[in-house]
């Protein structure tokens, strides 16, 4: 009887859930990987690039370990094009009993959406970790299953379940989607095929918006197969190999894709392409003789058949990758006719995310110098000059005046503002003055007026 009994319990062990796997599969990969899985916390500065003004955010995320000496995989959305994250630690092992490591963000990758993370330790480290199954290829209706982590309230248990790929994507890369929604918790959890073979981990491309190029396949949980991958984890990238200001190229031209009802309506071929809605003044396609309405087909060899708004990224990476100081040759149509044109790319412009910014206590407000992507978003002209303010100091003397981040301040005192040079030397002249009134002429939207600010000057004035 004792016999029958075990082999029992072991066909009832070797029998398949509705999604392919065995309750013992399910518990042995559960157990071998998911000391690999840690806890990410992390503050993220996310920038408003209408006005360069900061909001600070707390969050975690999933990361795995994916090497014993401590470089951990997490999902890309750590790091955006508007909010850099700081004050990284990565909690490993179970809670009650975990270990909280620091960690420092390295390069991010530009052909998929995760981060890297190498943790800091005084110590050589020898961690739990995941080695994945290279060259593996997943069918549609394949059995996977994704382990991750429950939400706070049940203390970041790590758990499991399983679903199945729903469809294949093959361009502009191959990616797998899953056929059922995905759990914040489980975002960058590593995927686990019928085989019991760690084939990739699960996450979301970049929106446009949030600064997706070319593999732009947003709002879909996919499996990125490790195949995507490995190479950042055979060869981490380093912190000092991140994209400096200035390394991009720039066109300086707002695009959108030619549909086949613009087509149809201009008369022109329905093969796609890049139509510019408009020119910013002083760019390279405002000197090379670009118009609105010119639709590029051709740049620098590369013919163009933008028909959908997410392959405008496409153009865009062409532009950015061309190199700076490089004159190339691009062809667009003009009132339905070829025009042949050079063009000389410049360096891409400050953003408000790398913008020089000054703290003036006097006053009790933060500055920033005005960016070319601040001037498009709020429609400021070139001969707009001064500093917009970043933050304004509760109870201070910018406060109870009325300014407001977003404030463009032209004129301080006697003084005219044209850089962040021009205001710290105001300020340091006026401090050494005292005024009893400083006024302030600035523009607030489409509006300008003057504001009066009373300094307290450290109370010798009353």
């Amino acid at each position: 009887m004792v016999s029958s009994l075990v082999i029992a319990l072991i066909g009832l062990a070797q029998i398949q859930t509705a999604d392919g796997f065995t309750q013992a599969a399910i518990a042995r990969a559960h157990a071998d990987l998911t000391p690999a899985i840690c806890l990410v916390n992390y503050s993220a500065e996310i920038t408003n690039p209408s006005t360069g003004e900061t909001a600070k955010r707390d969050n975690s995320a999933l990361g795995l370990l994916v090497t014993a000496d401590g470089l951990v995989m997490a999902p890309g959305h750590m790091s955006l094009e508007n909010a850099e994250p700081f004050n990284i630690n990565v909690s490993v092992g179970q809670p009650g009993s975990e270990q909280r490591y620091p960690a420092t963000l390295l390069k991010k990758p530009d052909d998929i959406n995760v981060c890297f993370l190498r943790l800091q330790s005084d110590t050589p480290l020898n961690l739990p970790h995941v080695t994945f199954a290279k060259g593996v290829q997943l069918g549609i209706g394949d059995p996977i299953l994704i382990l991750g982590l429950l939400s706070e309230t049940l203390d970041y248990t790590r758990a499991a379940y399983t679903c199945r790929v729903g469809a294949t994507i093959e361009k502009p890369r191959k990616t797998y989607c899953v056929d059922n929604a995905l759990r914040f918790g489980f975002v960058g959890g590593p995927v686990i095929d019928a085989q019991g073979r760690v084939v990739g981990v699960v996450g979301f491309d970049l929106t446009p918006a949030e600064g997706g190029d070319l593999y732009v396949r947003s709002g879909q949980p996919l499996v990125y197969q490790a195949d995507l991958f490995q190479k950042y984890i055979d060869a981490p990238p380093s912190e000092s190999e991140g994209v400096k200001r200035g390394e991009d190229a720039w066109l300086g031209v707002f695009t959108q894709p030619l549909t086949e009802d613009f087509a149809e309506y201009w008369n022109l071929p329905k093969q796609g392409g890049i139509i510019v809605s408009s020119i910013m003044p002083g760019t390279p396609a405002e000197t090379a003789g670009l118009k609105p309405g010119d639709v590029i087909v051709n740049f620098n060899g590369t013919p163009l058949h933008a028909k959908q708004e997410r392959e405008v990224v496409g153009f865009t990476k062409l532009v950015r990758e061309a190199g700076i100081g490089k004159t190339v040759p691009l062809t667009v149509l003009r009132d339905g006719k070829p025009v042949e044109l050079t063009i000389q790319l410049v360096e891409r412009p400050k953003s408000a995310r790398d913008a020089g910014e000054l703290k003036d206590e006097t006053l009790g407000l933060t500055v920033r110098e005005i960016t070319t992507d601040v001037r498009i978003v709020l429609n400021l002209s070139e001969d707009v000059k001064g500093v917009i303010i970043r933050r304004v100091k509760s109870g201070g003397t910018a406060d109870l005046a009325g300014m407001r981040p977003g404030v463009i301040i032209m004129n301080l005192g006697d003084y005219s503002i044209t850089s962040l040079d021009d205001y710290k030397q105001a300020i340091g002249k006026i401090a050494a003055q005292k005024p009893k009134e400083i006024t302030a002429f600035c523009r607030a939207g489409a509006a300008t007026g003057f504001f009066r600010l009373e300094p307290r000057w450290d109370n010798e004035q009353k």
